[in-house]
């Protein structure tokens, strides 16, 4: 089936643009994009995909306030025949300039908020080192992905007030990733497959902290005895392209969490580069959002590329005042952080998580 992508000189296969070369169904394209202030007031993030071979688009709209209470909306529709328009329920996703400037709104809902906000980079993308792995020889993630930091701009309206976006106060963050996605394997055992083989604890740390005129982007996954399973990340500079990137090599960190919850608190992390230089990093969080809540793990039956009909819809409204009573929705949660090297700051975010055993902050009992 043509659409308007077909127009364009960019296909790598003799066939059109409504499927991918790939037929498993775990085959996924995803953008995630954020905003915040940098008091911590408000935290909005939005996700956008498509799960091909599932024939499912979604997306979500989170909002934090004051770090107390997150509305939360999802969206899901039949992919097809509408192939070429990021649009979903009240949701919305446009590229109004290639790697430079995109915007993504949430019309008003029954959830109480709704936003127009327009990102614009401060940066280069950074793109990650292809991510491939099998398990039982049945291959359980090949994806590409690419970050990139900026600033935001725009409204916001919760509570029936608007709230400006302005670019001097507010920051933005976004990724875009395309390929066979390994958190989709939990459908495994649904569909009659031997489960992968389980992993007994891990760690995830992927982050983007933003300085004045750099920032660095880096994904890290570590197993149960602390071993690397996966890095990738770079530093880069604000005022060149590729020749201002150095790839990194690996990171040395001390995680800080909230007691009673696996929840961050602080951290120091050190960005080791291919050439031998070292950032250390001090991090403060200084609000937090539920991703969980958006699909990104299993919540209130939905996750991200699961069929829920033609046109659906779900939200509610999350009092997060008491971190211990959150657990529920706590898989994936998700910082906005100030950030420090040296006499420098900034702010970013991290998505933080530590599940099962690790030797340094979760020991086996």
């Amino acid at each position: 089936m043509l659409s308007k992508y077909d127009e364009m000189l960019c296909h790598q296969t003799p066939t059109t643009f409504d499927h991918v070369v790939d037929t498993g169904d775990n085959w996924r394209e995803n953008v995630w994009c954020c905003a915040h202030d940098r008091s911590g007031q408000f935290f909005l993030s939005s996700h956008f995909g498509v799960s091909t071979n599932r024939n499912v688009m979604d997306a979500s709209g989170l909002l934090m306030v004051d770090g107390k209470r997150q509305h939360n909306l999802r969206a899901s529709r039949v992919f097809r025949p509408v192939t070429d328009e990021v649009r979903v329920g009240p949701l919305s996703y446009q590229i109004i300039e290639g790697m430079k400037r995109v915007t993504w709104a949430l019309e008003e809902n029954e959830q109480g908020h709704s936003w127009e906000v327009e990102f614009e980079a401060a940066m280069p993308p950074q793109e990650e080192i292809p991510q491939f792995a099998r398990n039982r020889g049945r291959v359980i993630e090949s994806i590409s992905r690419y970050a990139q930091t900026g600033r935001a701009k725009g409204w916001l309206k919760v509570d029936g007030k608007v709230h400006d976006i302005r670019s001097d106060e507010w920051y933005a963050h976004r990724d875009h990733s395309w390929g066979v996605r390994w958190q989709h394997n939990l459908y495994a055992e649904a569909q009659g497959f031997q489960p992968p083989e389980p992993l007994l604890g891990f760690l995830g740390d992927w982050h983007i902290f933003q300085f004045e005129d750099w920032a660095v982007c880096s994904s890290l996954r570590e197993d149960h005895n602390g071993e690397v399973l996966d890095f990738t990340g770079s530093l880069v500079r604000s005022a060149g392209g590729h020749d201002d990137e150095v790839r990194l090599v690996g990171e040395e960190h001390d995680f800080r969490l909230v007691e009673g919850t696996r929840l961050l608190a602080g951290a120091t992390i050190t960005a080791i580069a291919e050439d031998g230089t070292r950032r250390t990093i001090e991090i403060r969080p200084i609000t937090l959002i539920y991703l969980q809540a958006a699909g990104y793990w299993p919540y209130k039956g939905f996750r991200l590329g699961r069929w829920m009909g033609e046109n659906w819809s779900d939200g509610e409204i999350l009092d997060t005042s008491d971190p211990t009573a959150m657990r529920d929705v706590s898989a994936a949660p998700t910082f906005v952080v100030e950030c420090r090297c040296g006499d420098q700051a900034g702010y970013g975010m991290i998505q933080f998580g530590i599940h099962g055993q690790h030797p340094k902050y979760a020991p086996a009992r």
